[in-house]
């Protein structure tokens, strides 16, 4: 059986490998990949926390929320992505600065 600091220390490579694309790439696709990778280690944590010490269904309550605006970013971003390769012609982050209204 998994303890709970494997879960924790799989959480951590996740959280960290988000951070990573998030710091790393200029491509705006990565970097939302890279805030699904933070917000799946954060579900983890509370699925694996729910699991070990309360053993109640409230972390598995907060991760299904968790996923649901995942998912609702996701929809959003990609939006906003596709706006802005048909403006653009690119999907690099240092375009972005220089959009105004």
């Amino acid at each position: 059986m998994i303890s709970l600091p494997s879960y924790l220390f799989i959480s951590f490579l996740l959280f960290v490998a988000g951070m990573f694309v998030m710091i790393a790439r200029k491509n705006i696709v990565a970097i939302l990949l890279g805030i699904e990778l933070i917000l799946n280690s954060a579900a983890l944590n509370f699925v694996a926390y729910t699991k070990f010490v309360n053993n109640n269904l409230d972390g598995h309550i907060m991760s299904l929320f968790i996923i649901v605006i995942a998912a609702a970013e996701a929809a959003v971003g990609l939006a906003i992505v596709i706006r802005f390769y048909q403006l653009r012609e690119s999907v690099h982050i240092d375009d972005a600065t220089q959009l105004q209204s």
